[in-house]
């Protein structure tokens, strides 16, 4: 029963809604970079297209191929991620995996949310997916810091 109770927890209704609700699928006509981060262990998938202007994300589309909780992840993402720098994702990213791995306390201000990721702390091999969206945005921020959005 506790196993259970750990799933539904787990895989809680906001969780799911935010996975059936995922803010900018698809696909930008001239990205400035494109990133694709698979996870091994898993096989989710998520491929990030954006363009910077004044080194803050001025559009930004995802395709998005994983579980549950890295859909959500990844709509978390697309909340917040317009407007925000390079530094801002690299610090929503490494809070992410600190809350994750380390029992730290969800990314803050302006990220909103991730605190519903915290049952999957216990869930080593959810940790890959639930990171895909922000590694694959801060890979793709880095890129296109070097190119020119058409």
């Amino acid at each position: 029963m506790a196993a259970d109770s750990d799933l539904i927890k787990l895989y809680s209704q906001r969780i799911l809604a935010l996975a059936a609700d995922i803010p900018h699928r698809g696909a930008l006509k001239a990205p400035q970079a494109r990133v694709k981060k698979r996870a091994p262990l898993c096989g989710s998938t998520v491929t990030v297209e954006l363009c910077l202007t004044d080194d803050k994300v001025s559009a930004f589309a995802q395709d998005v191929k994983a579980c549950a909780l890295g859909q959500a992840a990844a709509a978390l993402l697309g909340q917040h991620v317009i407007g925000r720098t390079r530094l801002e994702v690299e610090a929503a990213r490494d809070a992410l995996k600190a809350m994750l791995k380390f029992d730290g306390p969800p990314p803050g201000a302006p990220w909103e949310g991730y605190e519903v990721l915290e049952p999957a702390k216990e869930y080593r091999n959810r940790h890959a997916s639930i990171m895909l969206a922000l590694d694959a945005t801060a890979e793709a921020m880095a890129e296109a810091e070097h190119a020119a959005c058409a």
